[in-house]
């Protein structure tokens, strides 16, 4: 639509070309600091509508499964931060509470998201809770008129709030109809990849930090963070930084839905996860300009020290362990990173401290159940067994011992590698064209050095 910019920067107030620097680059850490909230303003708007400061559990039953499965001296403590307590019941109450009380602010009558998870239920809850009318895009359905438990659930969950939700098929017309309902309403572009969105999660990443720093005397050796579009990852790393926690290990972790094609019509509904997977994970890390927004707040890339996958089968499993030990019956969302917990924790030391750092709350869409027997109508085969032989969109194999839960490393390197390729290709711009100040640019993006891009840069020749 040759309109698009228009609209978005009528929808958000925001111009932000003034971010832009010559060459490739944009001033990231300005569009933050002139465009977002500062910590303490954050935390003062959250406070107005009861969001943030959730509970930190110690979840004592996993770790002492963890210890027996570790070798002597190894099995970090894990600790689970139970986002679920936010009112609408997951982090992305965080990130609504900012960008709904930006468009309260700027003189907005209402705000739109277009997302088929836990956001639309967020800014729909925020949305009542400033006074404000809402509108929820989701990609529900298949071209067969199938949908997945888990969407449907979410899109009740946005209706129940008093949201206009509008259900479409997979495909590109999501983004037009968010483009026309944001021009014909004149709301405010709830995205989750703007300044405000992903400032409002840095106090997630700041508690973490504090909450181990009061009560165990330091900060985390490690926080593992479910991975997909990355404002859940940047800003949360921020919030890390932002207290003193420099040294603590930024772990992102996806569910491996390696091979699946999320705007494909045949695989949309062959997977059992609609967020914090590889889907969005790995395109939204090495592109995350792919935003509707001109700039993406959320650079993952920037923040992320490691980087693993676990299986759709051991998060089930986790689901149920987190249920049948601790007595916490949670959604699937956070439960990745508690599956990949309970694999780094055993090659941590055991008086080192991991933290899970979101659960989301649960519903009949989201249960275990219903997931799994939509995947076998869908089917998908589903048994017990070894991990190792999970194929996604044909096969959710669940661990059959807690021992064979494992979490997959995923090379940075070509990640970064596909980052510097697609950010060539966008720009139309060959390597010796790169001026040292696209050089730093990349570098930052990549969190590693010019010297590093420069060798990487070699390689794509």
């Amino acid at each position: 639509m040759s309109r698009k910019s228009k609209i978005i920067k009528a929808a958000l107030g925001l111009d932000y070309d003034q971010f832009e620097l010559p060459g490739i680059g944009f001033d990231y850490e300005s569009m933050m600091e002139k465009a977002g909230y500062s910590l303490e303003e954050v935390i003062k708007i959250q406070k107005q509508t009861n969001v943030g400061n959730t509970p930190l559990i110690e979840v004592k039953n996993i770790n002492l499964l963890v210890k027996k499965l570790s070798k002597p001296g190894y099995g970090a403590k894990i600790l689970v931060k139970d986002e679920a307590a936010n009112p609408s019941g997951s982090f992305k109450d965080r990130r609504a509470s900012v960008s709904v009380y930006h468009a309260k602010k700027l003189g907005y009558e209402g705000v739109i998201a277009a997302t088929s998870g836990n956001y639309g239920a967020a800014v729909a809850s925020q949305a009542n809770k400033r006074g404000l009318k809402c509108i929820i895009v989701q990609e529900t359905y298949d071209s067969r008129g199938f949908g997945q438990p888990e969407i449907v659930e979410k899109g009740r969950a946005c209706e129940s709030y008093g949201a206009e939700v509008h259900q479409l098929t997979v495909g590109p017309e999501l983004f037009y109809v968010f483009l026309l309902l944001l021009e014909e309403t004149g709301y405010f572009n709830a995205s989750l990849y703007t300044p405000f969105g992903v400032a409002g999660i840095e106090t997630l990443g700041y508690e973490v930090a504090m909450d181990v720093k009061a009560k165990y005397g330091k900060f985390p050796e490690a926080v593992i963070v479910t991975h997909a579009g990355g404002g859940n990852v940047t800003g949360t790393a921020r919030g890390l930084l932002k207290a003193g926690a420099e040294s603590t290990e930024v772990i992102a972790a996806s569910v491996d839905l390696t091979g699946l094609h999320m705007a494909s019509d045949l695989d949309f509904n062959r997977k059992s996860f609609t967020t914090g997977h590889t889907g969005f994970g790995f395109p939204f890390a090495t592109w995350p300009d792919r935003a509707d927004v001109p700039r993406n707040a959320a650079r993952a890339l920037r923040y992320m020290d490691r980087y693993v996958t676990v299986t759709q089968g051991e998060v089930f499993y986790v689901t149920e362990m987190l249920a049948q030990l601790e007595g916490i019956e949670r959604g699937p969302a956070g439960n990745c990173s508690l599956a990949a917990a309970v694999s780094i924790a055993k090659e941590m030391l055991d008086d080192n401290i991991i933290v899970v750092q979101e659960t989301e709350y649960t519903g009949a869409g989201k249960h275990p159940t219903a997931q799994l027997t939509f995947a076998k109508k869908q089917g998908i085969e589903i048994y017990r067994g070894d991990p190792k032989e999970n194929i996604p969109g044909r096969k959710i194999v669940i661990p059959e011992q807690s021992n064979q839960i494992k979490a997959k490393e995923v090379n940075l390197d070509r990640i970064r590698k596909s980052y510097l390729k697609n950010t060539l290709e966008k720009n139309n711009i060959k390597p010796k064209d790169l001026t040292e100040q696209d050089l730093n640019f990349l570098a930052e993006e990549t969190n590693t050095n010019a010297g590093y891009i420069k060798e990487l840069l070699k390689e794509l020749k």
